[in-house]
């Protein structure tokens, strides 16, 4: 019965007329990311457009700020399971992100469900019962909604559009509109979405033509949708005001993200033994390389008039351990005084215990509903900044954390869950990536450990087993029997020790999902 709430004809048909208006263009754009993916193994690096210089010297600004999206200062982010929607509409934060892209597995029951349970909180009728009794309720004051959809590079294989799977991003992002826009409009907010995963302005040329089109079909005012752009991958980093000019209409700034900005350098820059990075622990944002990157996205987006957010605190409060708690939440409170300091307008939590730490940071350093007065204008950063590759070493504890760490969120994803607690944080499909694509590019550019033991594709294979024992011995026998450990150590292996990389580990695991 709750698939048939979701998929009427009318919003089926708005979903294909989408996909058939735009696929095509999807799919040259995909085309056009390993057309420079060829090139940069080729050894053109990315550098700032020429074909665009006038849009980044010029001056404009994007549209007007939405009132009830001017303060940001604490957004919380997790997927469209029913309980954490209620808990972190609930929470404090300024802005939830419910998320159908990396901290969802994106299984037909989750996709269904997740879009049920955002109409249902749309319209202020989420409700949940745990097993145990206890009722979850929406209070009177909630947070405001933001939706993130999967990215152009995804696909949902359950529906069909002239034979060919439709476009994750349209699925996801037109079902929510069709059924929720106009209602949201009515309540005094708007459809307002977080976009993942760009590598160049054309990809939000495209998004910009979908809201454009959406918005004319089901006559909504234009420009009632609103749309922050996750500066995620190396490319987009070049490409920020451009991004911005083409969703000017529609955009809601840009977001610092951290960890799957981590990744795609990794990725891209992945068959150079010169740009190899170290261990995970050790690339923080103090280092230059990232530093460089939210310096230039806070100063491009006050320059355009909008917000500039800040990155993840994947940090979970650890209740067993009151000493490691109150580390984990200095480490929390030193990340959030490092962006508000920089000039961010916002952050992103992913625990709703963590809101009241980062908003306290927030509240005694940013007075305003935001900095955007804040202009950087000292800023200057250029490509070699950017590109800047930092010192460290690869040991074995961060070989085996990756390997650890990616296998157990495999694990998970295949299982159905996409945001998944290790070791004291909450891991992603981002995360995941970091952890796979640093053992890929380990193994095949001679990198070596700090004990100079080279890393290559035996001691992969030799490590896997042993993790899986530790991972054993942590969760218990029963778990870990009743499990898919081992097709999530054998796609793990299959993933970083095979000769062509898998673009998205999502991509190469979507196929065993149901």
């Amino acid at each position: 019965m709750g698939s048939l709430e979701i998929l009427t004809a009318d919003a089926v048909r708005f979903v294909a007329d989408l996909a058939r208006r735009f696929e095509t263009t999807r799919q040259e754009l995909l085309h056009c990311r390993k057309q420079r993916q060829q090139e940069i193994v080729e050894g053109r690096m990315p550098e700032f457009l020429s074909e665009t210089a006038v849009i980044r010297e010029s001056d404009w600004n994007v549209a007007a700020i939405p009132e009830d999206l001017r303060d940001r200062r604490v957004e919380i982010t997790g997927p469209v399971e029913r309980k954490m929607i209620i808990n972190a509409l609930n929470s404090g934060a300024s802005v939830f992100m419910a998320d159908f892209e990396d901290s969802n597995s994106p299984t037909w029951r989750n996709n269904i469900e997740g879009q049920l349970n955002l109409r249902a909180a749309v319209r202020g009728e989420i409700g949940f019962t745990s097993p145990e009794g206890k009722q979850y309720r929406l209070n009177d004051r909630v947070a405001t909604l933001m939706v993130r959809p999967r990215g152009w590079h995804l696909w949902e294989k359950h529906m069909l559009v002239d034979g060919t799977p439709v476009s994750g991003s349209l699925f996801d992002f037109g079902l929510f509109f069709f059924h929720n826009a106009a209602v949201q409009i009515e309540r005094g907010t708007g459809p307002y979405f977080y976009l993942p995963k760009m590598e160049s302005h054309l990809e939000a040329q495209l998004w910009n033509e979908v809201f454009v089109l959406s918005q004319r079909k089901l006559g909504i005012p234009h420009g009632s949708i609103r749309a922050t752009v996750l500066i995620e991958t190396i490319l987009a980093a070049f490409e920020m005001d451009e991004i911005l000019h083409e969703l000017r209409d529609h955009s809601a700034g840009l977001n610092c993200g951290r960890w799957d900005y981590i990744f795609s350098f990794i990725k891209k820059f992945r068959h150079r033994p010169d740009l190899v990075l170290p261990d995970r622990a050790q690339v923080t944002m103090e280092r230059h390389f990232l530093k460089s990157y939210v310096d230039l996205l806070i100063r491009t987006c006050h320059r355009r008039g909008i917000h500039a957010m800040g990155g993840m605190a994947a940090q979970i409060p650890i209740k067993n351990d009151p000493e490691a708690n109150q580390r984990a939440l200095d480490k929390v409170r030193q990340d959030k005084l490092r962006e508000v300091r920089a000039g961010h307008d916002g952050t992103w939590v992913a625990h709703p215990g963590l809101v009241p730490v980062a908003k306290e940071v927030f509240d005694a350093q940013m007075a305003s509903p935001n900095q955007i007065s804040v202009s950087r204008a000292e800023v200057n950063v250029s490509p070699s900044d950017l590109l800047s590759v930092p010192a460290g070493e690869i040991t074995q504890g961060g070989l085996e954390l990756n390997i650890d760490v990616g296998i157990q969120y495999l694990e998970s994803w295949l299982r159905g869950n996409g945001c998944v607690p290790i070791y004291n944080l909450m891991e992603d499909a981002a995360t995941a990536e970091i952890s796979r694509s640093q053992v890929w590019q380990w193994s095949r550019r001679g990198a070596r450990l700090s004990d100079g033991r080279p890393i290559d594709a035996e001691l992969v294979r030799q490590t896997i087993p042993r993790q899986l024992d530790k991972i054993r011995t942590l969760i218990g026998a029963g778990r870990f029997d009743s499990g898919k450990f081992d097709m999530a150590a054998r796609l793990f292996e299959q993933m970083t020790i095979s000769d062509d990389f898998p673009e998205f580990l999502t991509l190469t695991a979507y196929e065993y999902l149901d």
